[in-house]
């Protein structure tokens, strides 16, 4: 995944300048039809019953020489009640609604989702990594 601008401002301010950081009590997944790129300028899906989805990660573990953080549990969309349009990319963010975009990634395959439709993210499928 690509940090964002904001958090990686935040993290390095807390590490080098002892700016305190609170990390957000619950994070939400988003789907965008546009790269929401590390400036958070893309497009998020809206409309057709669409809403961000808190995620869950299990304590993060060395997993392929990389510091490795991994869901925990599916992550389901409700029911698409009109076509949301190809989604892209994802993205990690603080709020429901608004917040602060976390990280972002394209999706390996990209789904056009139609009314009717409900986007899912198997456990573990989803994950956050450094390199060491």
């Amino acid at each position: 995944m690509q940090i964002s601008n904001y958090l990686s401002a935040a993290l390095l301010n807390a590490a080098l300048r002892n700016v305190s950081f609170a990390s957000p009590a619950t994070v939400y997944i988003a789907l965008y039809t546009s790269d929401p790129t590390a400036a958070d300028t893309g497009t998020e899906v809206s409309g057709g019953a669409y809403a961000r989805r808190q995620i869950t990660f299990a304590a993060a573990a060395i997993e392929s020489g990389k510091m490795t953080a991994k869901t925990s549990a599916d992550v389901e969309f409700a029911i698409a009640t009109a076509d949301w349009g190809l989604v892209t990319h994802i993205g990690l963010r603080t709020a429901a609604t608004g917040g602060n975009l976390l990280w972002t990634q394209a999706l390996t395959n990209p789904r056009t989702i139609q009314n009717g439709d409900k986007a899912k993210f198997l456990a573990g499928s989803t994950l956050v990594r450094f390199a060491q």
